[in-house]
């Protein structure tokens, strides 16, 4: 029986942590944002598109509508024109006006820091709220997006999870609290150029002697 078999989920997530820890000690998010405001619109801007995508379009949208306040007073057709080149822009400029109108008529133009009251908002979800929680407002949580979610499966991080929400309990129960918000980022930057969706690299991967796919493939 070789290493891996014999190992406890406990020894896998302290060895990814230590991995990653000495090798990923300052990872964050790549979309760029100057404040909350700015940062929740990148956000619903990045659903099903990348980052570099939403870091050109963003500028300029940030130039004309700095703030919820003058996002509420344009038209969907003005935040579209902006927002064109990122995926399914007819929803996203709907949202990102009702989304600014509510922040305005709610909540005097702040984002709200609770993860409740910011999945009131239009185009706003759980994924969404945790992002924000953890990147702005320092707030512990484990935003599951499809990075996240294909990569716990497909290292072992998480045993028959179904759903983004039990890949999240999963996570939240074995991460220790105060490195929940950069293991999001371990793991999405991991995703992303590492662990791929087609084509993973594992023969370039610095934790494959902690991950279930790998051992199970060599």
């Amino acid at each position: 029986m070789c290493k891996y078999e014999l190992m406890t989920i406990k020894e896998r997530y302290t060895g990814i942590i230590e991995w990653f820890s000495e090798n990923m000690p300052d990872a964050a998010t790549e979309l760029n944002y100057n404040n909350p405001f700015e940062l929740l619109v990148a956000v619903i801007l990045s659903a099903q598109c990348t980052d570099k995508r939403v870091n050109i379009v963003t500028p300029s949208l940030f130039e004309q509508f700095p703030n919820a306040t003058a996002m509420a007073a344009a038209t969907v057709e003005e935040i579209f024109e902006l927002i064109k080149s990122v995926t399914f822009p007819n929803n996203k400029a709907k949202h990102l006006h009702k989304m600014a109108n509510m922040l305005v008529a709610d909540y005097v133009g702040d984002v709200p820091k609770d993860i409740d009251e910011m999945q009131k908002l239009p185009g706003v979800g759980r994924k969404t709220a945790n992002v924000m929680a953890v990147v702005v407002f320092d707030i512990p949580a484990m935003p599951v997006d499809t990075h996240v979610l294909r990569v716990s499966d497909r290292i072992g991080l998480v045993k028959n999870a179904k759903t983004p929400l039990e890949t999240e309990k999963q996570l939240v129960k074995h991460f220790p609290r105060e490195l929940l918000a950069i293991a999001h980022h371990w793991i999405i930057l991991h995703g992303r150029y590492v662990c791929k969706a087609r084509k993973p690299m594992c023969e370039d991967c610095g934790i494959s002697g902690y991950c279930s796919f790998y051992n199970k493939n060599k």
